[in-house]
């Protein structure tokens, strides 16, 4: 099981690497650039919150985009949950299917290790994964900030980080169970629900009749306007969100120690 694990997390290390530097460097980049944007985002703060259902979509109407709170929240989390969702699709949805499609599960499966165990050391892969994109790109953006020399509300700065990985691990969820059902790697299926999600979470905060149904989407949750303005937790959907990533890995579980493997 370890080896397993630690087999994962060599051979997707390359992919965190190069996550890790374009999230993380664009993020950072967006921070270092706040201080020559400062003047004409103090002018335009104004603008952009009046701009009716843009304004809503993009929480500019809940922050000013000329403080640097406002502006992380509206360029960079935009940056970081987009991508940080990406990349959790990216490992998990063919962290399984992978044996399957690479004709390796015949050779896998002959070893003296239960199906059970493979699923949780991928699992525990993904998870790691993630764990460490996150760690990652925390670290530049407070070295950014560091740089800077501006103030950051710290608290709702964490607390906003702490719901993204909540959020990722959700849709890694989501993945894996859909990688356990594939016998072929698809990643345009993980991809195209992260983007669904993102989507829809855009409409619902654009749309009044959609808003008390925005909590099906994990993005509703970690976004970044809300946790900063507020500096609390959509409790609901947080909840609901922890229930789908546990029900994803299961099903997984499940799916994966029963299912008929191609050889």
């Amino acid at each position: 099981m370890k080896t397993i694990y630690k087999h994962e997390m060599k051979t997707y290390m390359r992919t965190l690497l190069i996550w890790s530097a374009c999230v993380g460097g664009m993020g950072m980049a967006c921070i270092l650039l706040f201080s020559s944007m400062q003047d004409s985002m103090e002018n335009m703060a104004e603008n952009f919150a009046s701009m009716g259902a843009f304004s809503d979509a993009f929480g500019m109407s809940q922050l000013s985009i000329g403080t640097l709170p406002g502006f992380y929240a509206a360029e960079v989390g935009t940056i970081h949950a987009l991508g940080g969702a990406m990349f959790a699709a990216i490992v998990s949805t063919n962290m399984l299917s992978k044996e399957e499609d690479g004709h390796t599960s015949e050779f896998l499966f002959t070893l003296s290790l239960k199906r059970g165990k493979v699923v949780l050391a991928k699992g525990g892969a993904v998870i790691s994964n993630i764990f460490l994109l996150n760690l990652n790109c925390i670290g530049l953006y407070l070295l950014g900030i560091g740089i800077l020399g501006e103030e950051m509300r710290l608290q709702e700065f964490f607390l906003y980080h702490e719901m993204q990985l909540l959020m990722q691990i959700e849709i890694a969820g989501i993945c894996f169970a859909v990688s356990a059902f594939q016998r072929k790697n698809k990643l345009g299926i993980g991809l195209g629900i992260v983007m669904l999600l993102y989507a829809y979470d855009l409409i619902a905060r654009v749309i009044p009749d959609l808003s008390d149904y925005k909590l099906f989407s994990p993005f509703s949750y970690a976004n970044a306007s809300d946790l900063f303005s507020t500096g609390k937790i959509f409790a609901g959907a947080a909840v609901l969100g922890t229930g789908v990533l546990i029900a994803g890995f299961c099903t997984a579980y499940t799916v994966y120690t029963r299912k008929d493997l191609a050889a």
